[in-house]
C-alpha cells in the first residue's frame, strides 16, 4: 500500500492553503497557564516547567465498552450486545450510558489548573455515527462543540472507531478507514475494525491521527498474536505513507491495542520505544532513530487499563512520532501522558477493587462506565 488515499495526492496544497489562511488566533480563545508550582505528575515529563507561559492541548482515547443503541439493526450481530439483551427500559439505560460516557469524556485531563475539555478524543467499542451524535448532544458536551469523524466497519460484532475532534482547534482535510485483511487458520475472512486515519490541522499545524481497535485475545495470547501483529504491520505501512506525502507532518497513534507495551506487536513491528530510550533499544528495534515514541512504556508496573485475573494490562496506548519531541517549543511538543481513573470510576470494594467499573455485569446495567480507564497525553508550545 504506498498511499492511503488517491485523493490525498494534492493536499499537501490544500493543508499549505489552510496553514496560511488560518488566520484565527486561538491563544486568545484559550486559556494560558503558569506552569510553576502547578501539579505534574504521573509519568515522564519534559522540561516544560521552563517555560512560564504555555498553551496546552489534551489528546485522549477511551473504549466505550459496548455504547450500542437499542434499535436492532439486521445488518449486524447487535442482538449478542449487553442492552439488547436487557430485560429493562432499554431507553433509560442507554441515557444513563451516554451520560455517563459523556462524563468522562468532558473531565478526562482536566485539573485545577487545566480545564479545557480534550481537543481530539479517539473512541472504540462504539456501534454507529447516531450513538456519537446522541453523545455529543447529551449537556456534558454539547457546548464542546465536537465533530465526528466515523466510518461503519465490517466487523462481526457491529463496532467501530471514531474520532471525536472539538472545531474550535481541528480541521480534518482528509480521513479514511483503512481495512485490515486477516484470514483465520482455514482461509476465511475475519472481520475486524479498520484502522481510521486523519490528516487536518491542528491549531495552526498539520497533524494526523489514526485510530485503533486491534483483533482480541479470542482464542489465547498465542493464537491470536499474529492478528496484532499484522495490525501493527498496517500502522507502520500507513506511518510510512503519511511521512512520504507530508514532510515533517506530527503523527499520533492511540488505540485498544489489546496488548501490552511490551508485547511484539508494539515493541517489535511498530517499534515502539521508551522516552528514556538508550541506545541498546534502537539496536534491538534495528534502527538509529526511533520510529515513534511509546510514553506507556514508562507508566509502571502496577499500572493498567483494564483489569483480567487479578492482574492489570495497558492496552490502550497514544504513541506519537519524533517530531513531538522536537525542542523548538514554537509548535506542539509531548508533555505528559497518563490514564485517567478519577475514583468515581473505579470499583471500590471487593475482588475486583481498582478496576474499572464497568455498565455491564451479568446482563445488569450496573450505573458504570467502561471496562478501560481511558488515556490522554498533553502537548504543550509557548503561549503567543
Amino acid at each position: 500500500m504506498k498511499k492511503i488515499n488517491n485523493s490525498m495526492k494534492k493536499i499537501t496544497i490544500i493543508a499549505v492553503f489552510l496553514l496560511l489562511s488560518i488566520s484565527v488566533n486561538y491563544a486568545q480563545n484559550s486559556k494560558r497557564f503558569v506552569l510553576k508550582g502547578a501539579s505534574l505528575t504521573d509519568t515522564y515529563i519534559k522540561d516544560s516547567l521552563k517555560i512560564d507561559r504555555v498553551k496546552r492541548l489534551t489528546i485522549a482515547f477511551y473504549n466505550l465498552e459496548n455504547l450500542f443503541d437499542t434499535i436492532n439493526d439486521l445488518k449486524k450481530n447487535d442482538e449478542a450486545s449487553p442492552i439488547m439483551e436487557y430485560k429493562g427500559n432499554k431507553s433509560e439505560v442507554y441515557w444513563k450510558k451516554l451520560n455517563n460516557m459523556a462524563r468522562v469524556l468532558a473531565e478526562i485531563g482536566t485539573t485545577s489548573v487545566y480545564k479545557t475539555s480534550a481537543a481530539v478524543i479517539g473512541v472504540a467499542e462504539i456501534e454507529n455515527r447516531a450513538v456519537l451524535e446522541d453523545l455529543i448532544k447529551t449537556d456534558y458536551l454539547k457546548k464542546k462543540k465536537y465533530g465526528i469523524i466515523h466510518f461503519d466497519s465490517p466487523d462481526w460484532r457491529g463496532i467501530d472507531v471514531a474520532l471525536l475532534y472539538r472545531k474550535k482547534y481541528f480541521t480534518p482535510i482528509s480521513f479514511k478507514a483503512i481495512k485490515l485483511p486477516l484470514k483465520d487458520a482455514d482461509g476465511k475472512v475475519v472481520r475486524t475494525r479498520d484502522e481510521l486515519v486523519v490528516v487536518g490541522i491542528l491549531d495552526g499545524e498539520m497533524a494526523a491521527f489514526i485510530v485503533n481497535h486491534w483483533p482480541s485475545r479470542r482464542g489465547g495470547e498465542a493464537r491470536s498474536r499474529p492478528s496484532r501483529e499484522k495490525a501493527a504491520a498496517l500502522n507502520v505501512k500507513i506511518i510510512d505513507s503519511l511521512k512520504q506525502e507530508f514532510k515533517k507532518i506530527k503523527i499520533i497513534t492511540m488505540g485498544d491495542l489489546n496488548d501490552d507495551p511490551t508485547n511484539s506487536s508494539v515493541k517489535n513491528i511498530l517499534k515502539a520505544v521508551s522516552l528514556k530510550k538508550t541506545q541498546a533499544d534502537l539496536k534491538a528495534n534495528g534502527s538509529q532513530t526511533p520510529y515513534v515514541y511509546n510514553p506507556f512504556i514508562d507508566i509502571g508496573k502496577n499500572e493498567g487499563t483494564l483489569g483480567y485475573r487479578d492482574s492489570y494490562n495497558l492496552f490502550d496506548q497514544i504513541m506519537f512520532t519524533p517530531e513531538y519531541l522536537d525542542k523548538d517549543y514554537n509548535g506542539y511538543q509531548f508533555e505528559k501522558a497518563a490514564i485517567f481513573k478519577p475514583k468515581y470510576m473505579m470499583n471500590k470494594r471487593g475482588r475486583y477493587k481498582g478496576y474499572p467499573k464497568r455498565s455491564w455485569s451479568y446482563g445488569t446495567f450496573t450505573n458504570g462506565f467502561s471496562d478501560h480507564y481511558p488515556t490522554y497525553i498533553y502537548i504543550m508550545k509557548k503561549a503567543e
